[in-house]
């Protein structure tokens, strides 16, 4: 029996493969579990449309991960900082911290875990610290967050 795959199945395949599978595991386990459907033509023209769907998803969140980039090459974060007698910060600026100073600041939400540098701000001055801002079949886009850390007097 041939089907075409839902969801993800362990050690049988991806999301939209077509697979060959025995008639009564596809029959009793994949189609009532809705893991897959009967490949049919209904079903491949369905796959298609939803591929094509999919593609055109991925090129826009592309696009807009492309245009988030290019906006937080000119944003900074500002933060304030005790710093010690020796010109030395206390604590540091964790990425979570970041990325509700972006929230707050600019209005940008990003994710605190997609941060490629996983080393915290703990400098006064400037510190540009990378994030993924889109992964996909369409490629990477990687923007980098400016954190500018003063004085607090």
């Amino acid at each position: 029996m041939k089907v075409i795959l839902l969801a993800d199945v362990r050690k049988l395949g991806r999301k939209g493969d077509t697979i060959e599978v025995s008639d009564g595991y596809g029959s009793n386990y994949l189609i009532p579990r809705g893991l897959a459907v009967a490949s049919t033509a209904a079903s491949q023209k369905g796959l298609a449309k939803a591929n094509a769907e999919e593609a055109v998803r991925q090129k826009r969140l592309k696009k807009e991960a492309e245009e988030l980039a290019a906006r937080l090459e000119n944003l900074n974060v500002e933060f304030k900082a005790k710093v010690g007698s020796d010109g030395r910060m206390f604590g540091t600026i964790s990425t979570k911290e970041i990325v509700e100073g972006m929230e707050k600041q600019w209005g940008i939400k990003l994710d605190k875990r997609k941060f490629i540098d996983k080393y915290p701000a703990n400098a006064l001055g400037y510190t540009r610290l990378k994030i993924e801002l889109y992964k996909g079949d369409e490629g990477e886009v990687d923007g980098v967050v400016n954190v500018h850390i003063s004085e607090a007097k």
